[in-house]
């Protein structure tokens, strides 16, 4: 019997993509969309079907994805009066599956408020409200609708993405009120993007294999396909991830 090629007995990289709540504005499928056009196969867990003892095994990635704020509670704060919001299931959830990762050292996509909880689960902390309005709120359209703020972020030289993107900065939408500052900054986390006020907008681990959060959310599709570079690098990881294990 003949041998198949090697390409064509390489699977495509399963990831697994974190869901929670409905917030307004976050559009699951989304993540979906981005991930196979990267050529990746994927699945969500729900909060709700999630136990203490689910372990990631079965997957090459994990994509952190947004949601509602993370409990100061998790950093030893108090909730300021801007903080309402939370979900400590949720919290405890997303922080089990990222450890998990972490220890096998699989990729890993933090995306707004998983970019945030990445910073938290290293041992760093939050802004609790950033004061503007602009340009880091999102904002009611005249139709209804969350429109999203912009601005422009620095890439880190040096950095993935900054070698991803071949490019001093981006333009990035942006739809957060918490965020990480520079003296938030968890030990062991390398700043990738921030803004000009100081804000930090992407972090990387640098001692695993593929680890990166943005506060911008890179799959909305009012970005067409400026940031399809992060998909695509993120799931070439997962795949090197399904390679290995064969």
């Amino acid at each position: 019997m003949t041998t198949p090629p090697a390409a064509s007995r390489t699977r495509r990289p399963r990831v697994l993509v974190t869901r929670a709540e409905e917030v307004p504005g976050e559009r699951w499928d989304d993540y979906a969309d981005c991930l196979e056009a990267a050529g990746a196969d994927w699945e969500a867990l729900d909060l709700a079907d999630w136990q203490p003892d689910t372990r990631i095994e079965d997957y090459d990635g994990l994509v952190i994805s947004g949601g509602v704020d993370i409990d100061p509670a998790c950093y030893g704060e108090a909730p300021s009066s801007y903080v309402s919001d939370t979900n400590a299931a949720r919290d405890q959830f997303e922080t089990a599956l990222l450890q998990d990762a972490l220890e096998r050292d699989l990729p890993v996509l933090g995306v707004c408020r998983g970019h945030q909880l990445l910073n938290v689960a290293h041992g760093g902390s939050l802004l609790q409200h950033i004061a503007e309005r602009e340009p880091h709120r999102a904002r009611s359209g005249e139709d209804g609708a969350i429109d999203s703020g912009w601005h422009e972020v620095a890439l880190a030289q040096g950095s993935l993405l900054a070698g991803l993107f071949d490019v001093p900065s981006l333009r990035v939408n942006s739809r957060h009120h918490q965020a990480v500052t520079l003296d938030r900054l968890a030990p062991g986390l390398r700043v990738a993007a921030t803004t000009p006020d100081g804000v930090v907008e992407a972090l990387e681990r640098p001692d695993r294999r593929w680890v990166v959060s943005v506060q911008w959310h890179p799959e909305r599709k009012e970005d067409g396909a400026s940031q399809r570079p992060i998909f695509e690098a993120f799931v070439e990881a997962c795949a090197a991830t399904a390679q290995q294990d064969g």
